[in-house]
């Protein structure tokens, strides 16, 4: 008999998936790729992965940015998805539209934006469903200066699930990396918070923790108490956002 044994802490192949929580400094390595491409960067699936979606009855355009994450001692792919539609996004009485401009703002008003602090109104438009997801991500990932412009030549496209000008970027931001905050769904699915993305310098885990308390911010998943990245285990708390947990708080893992 020969059993060629580990110690009982160590993590070994032939369990279930490793998942993690926590923030995670991330590169994009693939947008809404083919089956191919994606097993070219390590994921595995059997069928060509579906770009659209069905959900109460509306189709959705799939935006899947797969990003990996690479430290010292965790390294991992996921993805983060954005649904989108070519149709602009109004409020739930139909009273207001949300307005983006070419530096990114957005907000809602019934007409174009009046006020004091809102820029170029002459590049102000009305914004489409999921486009306030897909700007602050971009704004994140291409560490954008604020007032810097972010817009896309191609958003109707984008809109209507047409990606290539997102596949240029990622040939062009190869070596730029953002920060997202990941947790576990139902104890099996990775997932990644929407409501915030950080960017690389300065680390700023506070903006999370900002974001997790406002109106609507909250994430419907496990994830660690101080937002550190680590390997998941079940039953974690979510986190304390009354921790002031400040800027450059990941220690020396980053």
């Amino acid at each position: 008999m020969a059993i060629q044994s580990n110690n009982s802490e160590e993590i070994v192949s032939g369990g279930s998936v490793q998942l993690y929580t926590g923030i995670a400094p991330v590169s994009v390595i693939a947008v809404n790729p083919t089956l191919d491409e994606l097993n070219s960067i390590g994921v595995n699936l059997r069928n060509e992965p579906e770009y659209t979606i069905t959900l109460n009855e509306e189709e959705y355009n799939k935006i899947v940015f797969w990003v990996k994450c690479e430290v010292p001692s965790l390294s991992f792919t996921t993805k983060f998805e954005v649904l989108m539609q070519p149709n602009h996004r109004q409020s739930k009485d139909g009273s207001k539209f949300m307005w983006v401009n070419n530096i990114g703002q957005m907000t809602w008003s019934a007409e174009v934006p009046a006020y004091d602090w809102w820029k170029n109104a002459d590049k102000t438009r009305k914004a489409y469903i999921g486009e306030d997801h897909l700007v602050n991500f971009t704004k994140a990932w291409a560490n954008v200066a604020s007032g810097g412009e972010v817009s896309f030549d191609t958003i109707d496209n984008i809109a209507n699930g047409e990606v290539v000008e997102l596949q240029e970027y990622v040939k062009i931001l190869k070596d730029n990396k953002l920060r997202i905050l990941v947790g576990v769904k139902d104890g099996k699915y990775q997932t990644v918070y929407n409501r915030h993305f950080g960017r690389l310098k300065p680390m700023r885990d506070d903006l999370f923790i900002k974001a997790l308390n406002e109106d609507y911010g909250s994430f419907n998943a496990e994830y660690t108490k101080d937002l550190k990245l680590q390997l998941y285990t079940p039953q974690m708390i979510v986190a304390d956002v009354e921790t002031d947990s400040g800027s450059g708080s990941d220690g020396d893992l980053f």
